[in-house]
């Protein structure tokens, strides 16, 4: 069964935009007929930007989400040049790993939490009266791994975790005003995963695409009472 969305007229802001899931979520918004405002501190010349700049539905934004005063100039920018907004895909992110808590460096500590957290938080919090004029939704990308302690990666963990709850707490305090929600990706196909992990099994591994489309379900109106959900996005990985 194919699900078509329509988002023509609305405002999607994307952060991460230029990553794997990012430019999969942002194309999936922009084929539904959004504007899409793509969010990156990566330039959008750069061979590792993977979206397509040149997009019609898309406008490239760049700017260090970690830093509060850019993510204001950038929503206000948005606003500026759309009248608004009507969903926030939370995606900017990354992960690091290999070392037990013992051995990790506080230096991995601040990276994942900025990276994974605060620019959730802080694209959240300068979104969000924006979104509840617009009466809108955001989706963030948090993880299945969040869901308990594993060897390792705990500092990764954490961090997504507290996407999670603060994803829930967004949705109790903005009940009936705007929805928020979060995705729990396992392992995503992407070529980073790949060189990384060259003998795994890729069958098993989640296509950014399919996981785009449960984003953009949970922001249309087939999930207008869906709020405060963390959504397993795993296929069977």
């Amino acid at each position: 069964m194919s699900v078509e969305f329509d988002f023509s007229g609305d405002v999607a802001v994307v952060t991460g935009a230029g990553g794997a899931l990012g430019s999969a979520i942002a194309e999936a918004f922009a084929e539904a007929g959004a504007t899409v405002c793509a969010v990156d501190i990566v330039e959008p010349e750069s061979e590792d930007f993977l979206l397509d700049p040149e997009d019609p539905n898309v406008d490239v934004y760049q700017g260090d989400f970690v830093v509060e005063s850019q993510v204001a100039s950038v929503v206000a920018d948005i606003v500026a040049d759309h009248g608004g907004i009507d969903y926030l895909a939370n995606v900017a992110g990354t992960w690091r790993g290999g070392d037990p808590i013992d051995e990790t460096d506080a230096e991995t500590f601040e990276f994942l939490f900025d990276v994974n957290l605060k620019t959730m938080f802080l694209a959240s919090k300068h979104a969000i009266p924006h979104l509840r004029d617009n009466s809108g939704a955001i989706v963030s990308v948090s993880a299945r791994s969040s869901l308990e302690g594993g060897e390792g990666d705990g500092i990764y963990r954490a961090s997504k975790a507290g996407v999670r709850l603060l994803t829930d707490t967004i949705a109790e305090e903005n009940r009936g005003e705007m929805r928020a929600n979060a995705v729990m990706p396992s392992v995503i196909d992407t070529p980073m995963n790949r060189e990384m992990m060259p003998d795994a099994d890729f069958e098993t591994w989640v296509d950014p695409a399919d996981i785009a489309a449960v984003v953009c379900f949970l922001c249309s109106d087939a999930a207008s009472v869906t709020s405060g959900a963390a959504v397993p996005v795993y296929g069977e990985a």
